[in-house]
């Protein structure tokens, strides 16, 4: 490898390592033999800076970031198949006939082979006849004229008939159940999870410190040491990102000053389709509270743990009314460099935090229930530090460093994720 000034070299190791030979370590040598190395030292000190105004970047920078060849982010967001769907029109029991043909409301999630359970209604016990039991369907075909052709596996008798398919009422609940195939059956219905292409922009984010002495520190020290003028500007420029990853509009537009196109990254707040209401300034009781649990946690092939990050006014509102019946609250807990309030319902626990970005930008009567195993971080550049010469070029007679980063949170798994919006109270004539 090529000489730097002081004649220092790096040289490539017997495992795939890098040596530094006949010369000290410096920056500029552990730039080239491993350029995130100092990136990672940057990022673990910039997550120790008021962590608790910016819970959103603190958790996306504890995890890591992934590389982003572009500007341009393309991601997949995948989602699972549909559970159920409802009898598009009543079926009636026919007293000649095992087979029936049902339509759904989306025959396109039911395949051969598959069993289907309608709760609401009743079959029999095929051991005894006699004993009731929630109705199972089995799908033998889908003709090409449509519906699906089923068979009863626990149906009813009539005329000395049995497992006949009963009378089903329209808008009856059908879940989609496990495959059931034969002993010499090689091959079943193919399923293919098909995610749906999404896209959002890195948007480069900036801070300019003067009178710096961060790289002369960087150059003795692996680590970064942070000044307070430093620290100011690294704060004022999370406190940006955050309400950018948060609420910001995904967009692409030209500076005609510049003669340059600027890429805005678009906000989590609307990635996500899955939302729930509640009236402005109170929550119906433990109702309504089970209701917001019961929706953040089922359905969604989400995690059992999630966090809250709530403007002030709900976390007011949570705070009012008596929760120890339905749920238990713990003391804090401190993870990703976060202090949360535990709270633990038998539909999954909810770590609580408030943020001020809710309230700078208008919803502090709203939140955020966020899944963090599907929270991602793309960074086209990694946070990284820039010294400018602005002595020799005559602008000022300063020392100064820009500190920058070009990147964007996206959501895997959108329905894990979901919107508290606060709604007013209706108005009564």
């Amino acid at each position: 490898m090529e000489n730097t000034a002081n004649n220092a070299a790096l040289v490539a190791g017997t495992s795939g390592g890098t040596h530094v030979a006949s010369g000290p370590l410096t920056t500029e040598l552990a730039r080239e033999a491993s350029p995130s190395l100092l990136r990672s030292a940057i990022d673990s000190r910039v997550v120790r800076l008021r962590p608790m105004a910016t819970p959103v970047d603190q958790i996306s920078r504890w995890a890591g970031a992934r590389h982003a060849a572009s500007m341009e982010v393309d991601y997949y967001a995948v989602d699972t198949k549909p559970s159920e769907a409802r009898l598009k029109t009543s079926h009636v029991l026919s007293s000649d006939s095992r087979e029936a043909i049902i339509f759904t409301t989306d025959d396109r999630i039911f395949e051969p082979s598959e069993t289907i359970l309608v709760p609401s209604v009743e079959g029999v016990d095929p051991a005894d006849g006699e004993t009731p039991q929630p109705l199972v369907l089995y799908v033998i075909s889908k003709p090409d004229s449509g519906g699906l052709k089923v068979v009863a596996v626990n149906g009813v008798s009539r005329n000395k008939v049995d497992g006949l398919v009963p009378s089903i009422n329209a808008e009856t609940v059908l879940v989609r159940m496990g495959r059931a195939a034969g002993e010499l059956d090689v091959q079943t219905a193919q399923f293919e999870a098909l995610p749906q292409k999404m896209r959002n922009y890195c948007q480069i984010f900036k801070a300019q410190v003067e009178q710096s002495t961060l790289m002369r520190l960087a150059d003795k020290e692996v680590g970064w040491t942070l000044s307070d003028q430093e620290e100011a500007a690294v704060y004022d420029m999370r406190l940006g990102m955050e309400k950018s990853f948060l609420f910001g509009s995904r967009s692409r537009l030209n500076d005609p000053q510049k003669r340059t196109d600027i890429y805005f990254t678009g906000g989590i707040w609307n990635q996500t389709p899955h939302e729930f209401s509640y009236e402005r300034g109170k929550f119906g009781g433990n109702r309504e509270f089970l209701a917001m649990m019961r929706q953040a946690f089922t359905g969604n092939a989400g995690s059992s743990r999630k966090i809250l990050i709530a403007g002030s006014g709900l976390v007011e509102t949570l705070s009012r009314f008596d929760a120890v019946r339905v749920a238990a609250a713990k003391d804090a807990v401190t993870k990703w460099g976060l202090d949360f309030q535990e709270l633990c319902s038998k539909f999954g626990t909810l770590y609580i935090i408030h943020s001020e970005v809710f309230d700078i930008c208008g919803h502090e009567d709203d939140g955020m229930v966020i899944d963090p195993q599907y929270l991602t971080k793309y960074s086209h550049i990694p946070l990284s530090t820039q010294s400018l010469d602005l002595k020799g070029s005559g602008l000022r007679n300063t020392d100064a460093t820009v500190i920058t980063e070009a990147s964007c949170l996206v959501l895997r798994y959108p329905e894990a994720h979901m919107r508290i919006v606060a709604r007013n109270a209706v108005q009564s004539e």
